[in-house]
């Protein structure tokens, strides 16, 4: 059996069985693709019935509204959070943060170490050294200034090794 329309595209001398299974291959990949989309469609389908399960469009637009505003509210408090621990740091670091302490019979006499000496500095070891010597007409209590480490009055030996532990030499 011949066909007019398989001789006019220069086909004619094929036997049409051949034809036919062509045809029905094409047909069963076709087939097989509509599944495919089928199953990927109804997967689709079931993700955005969950994603909008008892929502609308316009109350699901309100949320991620909502969302963004809770974003840009904790967006605000880090910020605020990182300035205020920036002050925190600059203003420990004029704190006293290093302690050095030495306690000493100042006379030999008194039987005790009621004398002592102090070392108070901050991060950049400036402070004091508080210095009280106790004898058995009184006690006497003086401070000395520190600035970077140094003193400009001549220190004792106690207030020396008070001031080496408070830097940590």
């Amino acid at each position: 059996m011949t066909s007019n329309l398989l001789n006019q595209i220069g086909l004619g001398n094929m036997d049409i069985a051949y034809f036919l299974i062509v045809l029905l291959v094409l047909i069963v990949v076709l087939f097989i693709f509509v599944i495919v989309l089928f199953i990927k469609t109804s997967k689709l389908n079931k993700r955005l019935a969950r994603f909008m399960k008892g929502k609308d469009a316009q109350s699901l637009e309100s949320e991620i509204n909502e969302l963004y505003e809770d974003n840009k509210f904790l967006k605000n408090m880090v910020d605020n959070n990182k300035k205020d621990i920036r002050q925190l740091y600059r203003q420990l670091s004029k704190a006293f943060q290093k302690i050095g302490i030495v306690k000493y019979d100042a006379y030999q006499q008194m039987g005790g170490l009621l004398s002592f000496s102090l070392a108070l500095l901050d991060e950049d070891n400036n402070g004091l050294i508080l210095n009280s010597v106790h004898s058995t007409e009184g006690c006497y209590t003086y401070t000395k200034e520190i600035h970077h480490g140094e003193c400009s009055i001549e220190l004792s030996n106690e207030e020396k090794v008070a001031l080496d532990q408070a830097m940590g030499v």
